[in-house]
């Protein structure tokens, strides 16, 4: 599954992370791509199964501040 979330600031990818959160809690690291516009942060997530997922994202922008939401998704069959 591709992730690409766009900010309005430029973001530091070496120090920002994407993790996913499975149905059963375990939490997966997504490699988080290092060329592309500066204010976009995406990956590719490994294979998932059928379930609800949580896409948990931490960022830091060029200003120093971090910022770091949730988003729910859905995998269907």
């Amino acid at each position: 599954l591709a992730v690409r979330i766009e900010f309005n600031s430029r973001i530091d990818r070496v120090r920002s992370r994407l993790q996913v959160m499975a149905p059963a809690g375990d939490k997966t690291d997504v490699p988080i791509d290092q060329v592309g516009e500066p204010s976009i942060v995406s990956g590719t997530t490994p294979d998932l199964t059928p379930g609800a997922y949580v896409l948990r994202w931490q960022v830091l922008a060029i200003d120093g501040h971090i910022t770091r939401g949730d988003i729910p998704f859905t995998v269907g069959n």
